[in-house]
């Protein structure tokens, strides 16, 4: 065994596994669920020299999408994406046809992960700063809208949510003008909100060649994508989970042997992700998909046997800001490989 294993304070934890991720000299690439064969072990110190949290990321920019509380707090046009809709009225959008606007020409949208029957929202925290739920107050049924398709549902935080056909209403809060769609297909779960409740797209056929996973007019269950590739300006093709959340790995992890470098405090800022159905993912080979027991019990993403994370600092679907934290988190390709930037 080596050395350092003795060596350093609380922080990774080393997992010798069963035959899914146990081999250094041979990436198996195997999509089964891996367990610890025996007791865990600390190695080394993933913390700063300092005796800080420096090699999670989570001392600079604790709110990077938002700024620091002055000017730009929001994204343009994002100061009331949670407010009243007001009329609301079925418009044309851009690539979508008739899609449910509010009385500002805002796009409305749904999330595959609801449920209408009956009403339930499933974004909340973080999700529903990136997708704002529309208040149930002050609607009314415009041209092209049901009156008798409107209602509402409480919100975990007491407020009431506008429902259309039971499925509950948001904003998204990068849609910076009336007409801007900029949400749909994101995760392949967001969806423009159809006057009938369902997405706006439904009734057109995907376009020849559309990447999967763009899930337009899927309704939940096959097709809702729990895991895609997204395709981001800087480091191209990118893992992302259902709400459209950058995926990353930790270089102070390891898949051969499996080695857990997050751990205690880290977990406040880097969210391990769970297990998807193999069935709902997309432009990932199935095979690299996979699951890891944690030290506490719960069950891990793993693409490649890399434990996966989400990272608190993005506040909307897309960032990245946790690419490149410390030098030791990066965003993820379909392969499990560091996303590096083009050039």
């Amino acid at each position: 065994m080596r050395r350092e294993i003795f060596a350093g304070s609380a922080a990774v934890a080393v997992l010798l596994l069963t035959a899914g991720c146990g081999f250094a000299d041979k990436p198996p690439g195997q999509g089964n669920a891996v367990q610890p064969a025996g007791d865990s072990k600390k190695v080394g110190s993933v913390y700063g020299a300092d005796g800080g949290d420096g090699a999670y990321g989570s001392g600079s920019g604790a709110d990077p999408a938002y700024g620091d509380g002055g000017s730009g707090a929001l994204p343009a046009g994002g100061a009331d994406k949670g407010g009243p809709a007001g009329e609301l009225k079925v418009a044309e959008v851009a690539g979508l046809g008739g899609a449910v606007t509010d009385s500002a020409g805002f796009t409305l949208y749904r999330f595959d992960k609801d449920t209408p029957k009956p009403p339930k929202s499933a974004c909340e925290g973080d999700c529903a700063t990136a997708w704002p739920a529309v208040a149930a107050d002050d609607v009314t049924a415009g041209e092209g809208i049901d009156a008798g398709l409107l209602g509402s549902v409480a919100r975990a935080d007491g407020t009431r949510q506008l429902t259309l056909a039971g499925w509950p209403v948001y904003r998204y809060a990068k849609d910076a003008k009336p007409g801007d769609a900029l949400g749909e297909g994101v995760g392949g779960t967001w969806h423009a909100l159809g006057a009938d409740g369902k997405p706006a797209a439904a009734e057109k056929a995907p376009a020849p060649g559309a990447g999967a996973g763009a899930g337009a007019g899927a309704e939940p269950g096959a097709g809702a994508a729990e895991l895609s590739v997204a395709q981001n300006p800087m480091l191209g093709g990118i893992l992302a989970d259902a709400e459209g959340r950058t995926l990353y790995r930790f270089d102070k992890d390891s898949a051969w042997p499996m080695k857990f470098g997050c751990l205690d405090a880290c977990l406040d800022t880097w969210k391990p992700a769970k297990p998807v159905d193999k069935s709902k993912v997309s432009g990932i080979a199935a095979e690299l998909v996979g699951s890891v027991k944690r030290p506490d019990g719960s069950e891990q993403l793993t693409i490649d046997c890399w434990p996966v994370y989400s990272f608190t600092g993005d506040k909307q679907p897309g960032d990245i800001t946790g690419h490149n934290k410390q030098g030791l988190w990066f965003a993820m390709t379909d392969k499990g490989k560091k996303a590096k930037a083009a050039h």
